[in-house]
């Protein structure tokens, strides 16, 4: 299949979008390029880790078949209804097909200000850069679906945000960058028509199975809260926080976007939220699932005049679906949970073993990433390494009981269950402090851990002492920042 490069979403017309240029930077330089995924998307040869790919992914130079496009969108933040956001330092270049045929948007983020700015300078600092398409990386490697990174480079220019830091631009890949917040643009600021006309292109160019639907927009707003529900499951079975669900960070695709206050959880504790600027926790590791349903509302309220001509039955149609989210949210749970332990065939009986070892883990804070791959290496009898996490074993061993109970329907020998759960239970997280150290080196010049870290991420499930380190008892209280 050729190179194919596009920008359908500008079909939508103007008022989804402006068209605006790159600000050129001083003195760009390269900090990671990810060759593997410019192969996945048929990158131009010339213009991937190259003088003249340089020049396209700092915004200094535009390709033919670039058209810069700051999307607009609304969003409610942290409950909030921000009636006009949109991208106020990121430019959508175009639209690829990958290898598979399949469309994914390349946007540079960081490429000057956008008339969505709202005073901001349009660009980001090194450190929130590395931080997303570090992470971002290794989890599109562990399966998440995700936004990922083509390339970061520096902008040889000073920024200020607390203090003053290097600037640098990220290319991220995307499904699409339409978001909850989309629809909600084109509720508050367009016509029925326009929302329509948002509805048809998202079902055409992520649900396709959809379109000859009786109700096609209710099974639209079906098709997204499914995929939120898997997406957030997925994230809860990693110990990952997002940080910032906004409505505006969410979107329809079903893709992990916006990694700026994310972090992971070392010790297990459902309450952890690490975003500086979320004091009240709203976005809380254990308040992920209920914030899907309630930014899956908004999008509802975006999509009520379509569903029916009468507003009543309109909301009626909605409330099925936003009602279901809980029992479509429970059923990824189970089956993400039950995968990581192993439990064939899972049913809605198994969630209570699964609770009950998330409360063990919360009670004696046991490292989350590091209980399950201990659980998952080959032992005489499974979970048997485990056991010497915990300073109360006597509580691990009654639920192992349990567990091993619920194993016995399996016809696996111990090496073999050891085998399956070590390519679910990953070898290591993008652990924060190591997250910090890297961004630390980079700052003082040393790129080193930064490629290290992403060449790890490409095998994720793989041992590796270094990465899997757990964090100092100094490393504490930790605290992110969005980096706008």
């Amino acid at each position: 299949m050729p190179f194919t490069a596009e920008l359908t979403y500008r079909t939508l017309g103007p008022l989804f979008y402006q068209t605006v240029a790159p600000t050129p930077v001083a003195a760009p330089d390269w900090l990671l390029f990810n060759d593997a995924l410019a192969t996945l998307l048929q990158w131009p040869e010339d213009a991937r880790q190259t003088p003249l790919g340089l020049q396209y992914f700092c915004g200094n130079q535009l390709a033919p078949w670039m058209q810069p496009t700051a999307l607009a969108y609304t969003g409610h933040q942290f409950g909030s209804l921000a009636p006009r956001l949109g991208d106020g330092r990121a430019l959508l270049l175009t639209e690829v097909l990958s290898l598979s045929g399949k469309r994914f948007d390349v946007q540079l983020k960081g490429a000057g200000p956008t008339p969505f700015s709202r005073r901001g300078d349009g660009r980001a600092a090194l450190g929130p850069v590395l931080r997303e398409y570090l992470i971002s990386e290794w989890m599109a490697a562990v399966g998440v679906r995700t936004s990922r990174a083509l390339a970061a480079v520096t902008t040889g220019e000073t920024i200020y945000r607390d203090t003053r830091v290097p600037g640098a631009v990220l290319t991220r890949v995307a499904a699409s960058h339409i978001r909850i917040g989309t629809f909600q643009y084109a509720s508050v600021h367009g016509s029925s028509a326009d929302v329509k006309a948002l509805a048809d292109y998202v079902i055409t160019r992520h649900y396709p199975e959809i379109r000859d639907d009786a109700q096609p927009y209710l099974a639209l707003l079906r098709a997204v809260a499914t995929a939120q529900a898997d997406l957030i499951a997925h994230w809860m079975s990693l110990g990952f926080v997002h940080g910032v669900m906004n409505t505006d960070n969410m979107t329809v695709s079903g893709e992990t976007i916006d990694y700026g206050p994310c972090a992971f959880i070392d010790a297990f504790d459902p309450s952890a939220c690490f975003s500086s600027i979320d004091s009240q926790g709203r976005y809380a590791y254990r308040n992920q699932p209920p914030i899907a349903q309630w930014n899956l509302a908004r999008l509802a309220e975006s999509l009520l005049v379509l569903l029916h001509e009468d507003e009543q039955q309109a909301i009626a149609a909605a409330m099925t679906v936003l009602n279901d989210f809980p029992a479509l949210y429970q059923a990824a749970r189970l089956n993400r949970f039950a995968a990581k332990l192993g439990l064939p065939s899972p049913v809605e009986s198994d969630l209570p073993l699964i609770d009950d070892l998330l409360t063990l883990l919360s009670q004696q804070q046991i490292d989350f990433t590091l209980f399950f791959r201990e659980l998952s290496r080959p032992a005489n009898i499974p979970g048997a390494l485990a056991s010497s996490l915990f300073a109360e074993p006597a509580a691990f061993s009654a639920w192992q009981q349990r567990w091993l109970q619920r194993l016995a329907a399996v016809a696996l020998d111990p090496v073999a269950l050891s085998q399956q759960l070590l390519q679910v239970n990953p070898a290591f997280i993008p652990r924060n402090f190591r997250i910090e150290q890297i961004i630390e080196s980079a700052l003082n010049g040393d790129l080193g851990p930064a490629k290290a870290l992403a060449k790890a991420s490409l095998t994720p499930f793989d041992d590796d002492v270094y990465w899997a380190e757990l964090p100092p008892a100094s490393f504490c209280n930790y605290q992110t920042f969005c980096g706008t």
